[in-house]
């Protein structure tokens, strides 16, 4: 077989692995699946693939006859090159098996809410040795996954992607709390479990309205649009100017 040939066998099975990739994730795109599967399946293709690819790579490799007596005389030092890169690789390894368990155990999904060092966030991508969190002003946290497993996780979605809307309204505390306090749950009747109520009496008084949510996206939404709404309704009671 002509050298080519063997590059162009190689060259095949890496695009066949990602036409067929590709073709999975469009299929799953389609259908509606939980979270835990979602998480699931693309931590395990990312394996999957790398593991064909490199398998493919090495294999083409050997076929080419001068190739292959290099990788002889590699073979016979296995031992000793197996150590080294198992040294050298510790860290690398103990995140790629950190991710599998992740996938597996799912302490975390995919766009699951959660508080990680102190910083609120969602989790974004489930990578084969780093997980990156999206907080709450659109910045990355990049966690080792082998750090993540073995640290403790707040996951404010694991039973269910359900959460609320939250804002506070400052008032003066000369208003009429009453009538402000109707005129808001007037404003937010339609919206689901809406209420509104006093959470504060220090320098001003302050409001809280929360509405339900089924996901955190549709939170954040739905509290900007209640941040104008308030603001409307204020000043139509006269409360400011």
């Amino acid at each position: 077989m002509l050298l080519w040939h063997r590059i162009a066998i190689a060259a095949a099975v890496f695009a066949l692995v990602s036409l067929l990739a590709r073709a999975v994730d469009w299929w799953l795109v389609r259908r509606p699946l939980p979270p835990d599967a979602v998480t699931r399946y693309r931590v395990l293709r990312r394996t999957i693939s790398a593991s064909i690819l490199v398998i493919g790579l090495c294999s083409a490799l050997l076929v080419i006859p001068q190739v292959r007596a290099v990788a002889g005389g590699l073979l016979a030092s296995s031992a000793v090159l197996g150590v080294i890169i198992g040294f050298a690789s510790q860290r690398t390894l103990g995140n790629f098996v950190a991710g599998l368990l992740i996938a597996m155990t799912q302490p975390i999904r995919l766009g699951d809410r959660v508080n990680y060092g102190g910083e609120d966030g969602i989790v974004e991508e489930i990578g084969l040795t780093y997980t990156f969190i999206r907080t709450q002003d659109d910045a990355r946290l990049v966690v080792p996954n082998e750090k993540l497993a073995s640290d403790t996780i707040r996951n404010s979605t694991i039973r269910s992607r359900g959460t609320f809307a939250e804002i506070t309204v400052p008032v003066p505390l000369s208003t009429d709390l009453r009538v402000v306090v109707d005129g808001l749950r007037e404003e937010v009747a339609g919206e689901a479990d809406a209420t509104v109520y006093v959470s504060s009496l220090d320098g001003n008084a302050t409001l809280m309205i929360r509405a339900a949510a089924p996901n955190e996206d549709v939170a954040q939404q739905l509290e900007r649009d209640l941040r104008l709404r308030a603001h409307e309704r204020l000043r139509a009671l006269g409360v400011w100017g």
